[in-house]
């Protein structure tokens, strides 16, 4: 029999150590008013594993990091993973009171802070958390400044201290129900994680990625893949429209990654054309549903070169896939799918009854593989509940066509149930982005005396546009019938947000149950 040892595969940091050693003299990270190598990259990972580790930090304890997008962020995650450290990205837009909760829950022994970005913040979650250690980037009025204490240590590569099975990352959900979850992830699937998209993503021959969300989330995890591959990854703190387009223009950007309401904003942006994007090939977009129509737009605006990923903190990033050849106009249809299953994964769509889903009816997408997570942290009874019958259940209610594409129905706690019909909003908001004067819709269940909840639809229009509330209601009883045609409509200027660009559904619920008990009929 083998020994055991010969089939442990890599961790995050030897993935990223061989990428470092491969390519030294090539541009590596750009952004924060910087341009640094893979050398420089190098050394600054393993100047921050050595403060670390003058602190007293080992192998198995837990660090927090609460960061702007930054060189310095990307250092301090590199140096964590080399000590075998348990990572915490704290999301720069959540509130005190989550990443208060974050921190004793996730037994954070440091916490590193962006005090350029983030003092006050950093100063308030002292005052509330018993800390062992807090570290700042940068100097600052608390705290032990890593910056300075780490440019005169020596840059050379420190022995690897991480295990394939110690935890690499535990990641926070929003919170968008009660309070968040930590869902554990070791070093085994995350690499699991990055191999799956660099084998299945459609990736440019040369890769300068660009991307503005936070990478405490999604937009982190293109990183590793990125360097992988030798290329560039340009980030930015946040999303401004006209500094993107005009990196994308400069830097002739090839690879981005968007929600789906910023490409709203860039299809929208009056100046759109007056950009030269030719640069980009792969526009690779997720975390959200896509509106059909405006994903046709985007396809006509951009051309062939969309795809999408489909995944969740559980399952991160590679559930399914959507190629640029799929996004098809000649297929309309096709444009609601979420794509085919990536093939290392097991999926299934499962029906409340633990049968599953036959062609064409819905079920709860459910997955196997080694990608998923090792669980919640500390909440074995939610754990269970997740892994019932051996699969991790997502949530997501999706339907399967003939050839083998899912398509996203809806979240299986989304979902309005109307006089005894089941009413899926995501059904509803596709139908109401398909009208011309409409730019976004949002669409949750509203408490009804007769029958329990009812649709209510929440609508932004497009500049200069104009629809009256019948109008709207009728154009969905024509596509879709009466149990899915909204009873009300809404129209506002914005519609609420998540720190991840998501449609806030909790938050338009929270307005219309408000003194109720429950927020179902």
């Amino acid at each position: 029999m083998s020994d055991p040892e010969l089939l442990v595969g890599p961790t995050l940091a030897e993935f990223e150590r061989l990428a470092m050693q491969r390519w030294p003299d090539r541009e590596a990270l750009v952004g924060g008013g910087r341009r640094v190598s893979y050398r420089e990259m190098s050394a600054d990972a393993n100047r921050f594993a050595r403060f670390l580790k003058g602190l007293g930090l080992k192998r198995g304890d837990a660090v927090a990091v609460l960061s702007a997008n930054r060189p310095e962020l990307v250092a301090a995650i590199q140096g964590a993973q080399i000590l075998g450290l348990r990572c915490t990205p704290l999301h720069p837009m959540g509130s005190e009171d989550d990443q208060a909760f974050i921190l004793e829950d996730a037994e954070i022994d440091a916490l590193i802070v962006d005090v350029e970005n983030h003092s006050a913040r950093g100063r308030a979650l002292m005052g509330r958390v018993s800390l062992k250690h807090v570290v700042t980037l940068g100097a600052g009025d608390y705290g032990v400044d890593a910056l300075s204490g780490m440019a005169p240590l020596d840059g050379a590569d420190l022995p690897i201290e991480a295990r394939p099975e110690d935890i690499c990352v535990i990641n926070y959900t929003g919170g968008t129900t009660g309070r968040p979850k930590g869902v554990v992830h070791r070093h085994r699937s995350r690499v699991h994680m990055l191999t799956n998209e660099l084998a299945y993503w459609e990736w440019p021959q040369e890769v300068r990625f660009l991307i503005a969300t936070p990478m405490s989330h999604a937009a982190g995890s293109m990183l590793d893949a990125t360097l992988v591959k030798g290329g560039t990854f340009h980030f930015h703190a946040s999303f401004d429209v006209e500094a993107f387009l005009e990196t994308i223009q400069r830097e002739k950007i090839t690879a981005t990654f968007l929600v789906p309401t910023m490409l709203y904003v860039l299809l929208d942006h009056p100046r759109l054309k007056d950009y030269d994007l030719s640069s980009l090939e792969m526009l690779i977009y997720g975390a959200a549903p896509m509106s059909p129509t405006r994903l046709k737009q985007a396809l006509e605006v951009f051309g062939p070169i969309i795809s999408q990923l489909y995944g969740q903190s559980e399952v991160p990033q590679t559930i399914t896939y959507m190629s640029k050849s799929d996004h098809d106009l000649s297929r309309p249809e096709r444009l609601e799918s979420c794509g085919l299953p990536i093939p290392t994964n097991q999926v299934r769509l499962i029906r409340p009854d633990g049968q599953e889903a036959q062609q064409g009816e819905p079920g709860e997408i459910c997955v196997r593989g080694p990608i998923v997570m090792e669980g919640y942290w500390k909440r074995p009874e939610e754990t269970e509940k997740a892994f019932a019958g051996g699969w991790l259940h997502t949530g997501d209610v999706a339907r399967r066509d003939a050839d083998g594409y899912l398509y996203i129905v809806d979240r299986t706690k989304d979902m309005i149930i109307s006089g005894g019909f089941n009413v899926f909003p995501r059904e509803v908001e596709d139908v109401l982005a398909d009208h011309p004067a409409v730019a976004m819709a949002a669409v949750v269940g509203a408490p009804d005396e007769k029958w329990g909840e009812t649709v209510k639809a929440f609508v932004t229009l497009k500049a200069g546009a104009s629809v009256s509330e019948a109008e709207l209601i009728a154009f969905v009883r024509e596509r879709k019938g009466v149990v899915y045609a909204p009873k009300m409509v809404e129209m506002v200027d914005a519609l609420p947000l998540t720190a991840l660009g998501k449609l806030d559904k909790k938050a338009l619920r929270d307005r219309i149950w408000a003194g109720r008990e429950r927020q179902v009929g």
